[in-house]
């Protein structure tokens, strides 16, 4: 292996540690995507549940209708 570096004890334990934490992170990161993912079907299946008219209209056509509809109430 001409050019490589042999590390020392330390170091590969250094870059053990970084890599189990980056593997961590992204396992986290998957985790929220999930969740957010489960809470978004949630919510939307809670709109056409309450709202059935919301699965014929397109999504900016929707926003509108909420946006309009909610400023009055809140």
């Amino acid at each position: 292996m001409a050019g490589k570096k042999e590390l020392t004890a330390d170091e590969k334990a250094l870059l053990q540690a970084k890599h189990r934490m980056e593997e961590a992170e992204a396992r986290d990161r998957v985790k929220e995507r999930k969740a957010r993912t489960r809470r978004l079907i949630l919510e939307g299946a809670a709109l056409e549940k309450a709202f059935p008219e919301a699965v014929t209209m397109e999504p900016p056509e929707l926003e509108r209708f909420l946006r309009l509809h909610l400023q009055r109430h809140f």
